[in-house]
Parts: structure tokens; sequence; C-alpha cells
């Protein structure tokens, strides 16, 4: 038998399926929740509710990854794995600033989560490179769409590694 504890790792998509590739998020979580994924590991579209995620990461988990679109450069359907530091983030919401509920984009529920003091451990965001987000459609681009099985693959490598102790060390 196993010594190693279950950690609790939230796997979230983002994006609004409307909009073409911003779609990307929702469709990895759901080819994700189609698998038999570890213990203490759970998988939420949560679209454009941002809040909803919030709200969720509140709960308590160790990491938390963020599937989502980036426009970083790149050749549409790269994929980028970036770690979001707890410092790098503005954790401070002047009195009178109104949050979206509706509009939050991973920057800003990093900003409301930090806010209220329940940072994960860990945050991971998986990101896509976009071909088509500016105007309204249903359905990935196909360049896109060829990226969502190696996101499956790349998350489920991520939590294999987010289960484990290297993970949470000081990078040295």
């Amino acid at each position: 038998m196993s010594s190693e504890r279950v950690r609790r790792i939230l796997v979230a998509g983002i994006g609004n399926a409307w909009m073409r590739d911003d779609g990307f998020g929702g469709q990895v979580a759901r080819r994700l929740d189609q698998l038999e994924l570890p213990d203490g590991v759970a998988v939420m579209d949560v679209g454009t509710g941002g809040l909803d995620l919030a709200y969720e990461v509140m709960r308590g988990y160790e990491a938390l990854v963020m599937l989502d679109v980036s426009r970083q450069g790149g050749e549409p359907g790269t994929l980028y794995v970036m770690e979001a530091e707890e410092e790098s983030i503005d954790g401070k919401i002047e009195d009178g600033e109104v949050i979206n509920p509706h509009g939050m984009d991973p920057q800003t529920v990093l900003r409301f989560v930090k806010s209220i003091g329940a940072w994960p451990g860990k945050v991971v965001v998986i990101a896509c490179e976009p071909e088509a987000v500016e105007e309204m459609g249903w359905g990935l681009t196909d360049t896109v769409q060829g990226a969502v099985q190696r996101a499956v693959d790349l998350v489920v490598e991520t939590i294999g590694e987010l289960r484990t102790d290297a993970a949470y060390q000081p990078a040295e």
C-alpha cells in the first residue's frame, strides 16, 4: 500500500465556446472528464464563470490547473505550460473596484483567490495559441482541435507531477 497522500487537484477549462478557439479549455476539460483520473482530481468546465471557479478553489486544493487559450505569438495550436507564482499576482482589489463575475479571465480569478487568502499550493496554466477568437462562431479551428488530445495528455502528465511531493518544493 502506497503511503503517498492524496492531493486535491482541480483542473478547470476556461473560455467561451461561442468564440471559436476560446472553447479550447472546455473541450479539453470535457475530454478529461471521460477519463479515469486519480483520487482527489476534480475536473470542471467553468466556461466564462470565473466566479464559480474562484469559489471552487476556495474549497481548498493543493493545485489548480487552468486550461485556456493565450496569444503568446507562436503558431496556432502551440501548447504552453506556465506556472503562476503567487508573488506575481496583485492580490489587491480596491474598494469600489468592480469585478465582472462573467468576465473573469484567469488573471482576475487568481487576483480574487489571492485577495481572500485561498491560493492553492501550485497554479499551472496549460494554454493553446488560438487561431480564431475574435469572431463569434461554434467549434474550434482544425489547428486548435488538433491540439486538444496533446493537451489532454499534457494535463494527465501534469497531474502525475502534481501528485508528488517534489512538485511543491521550492526551486533551488
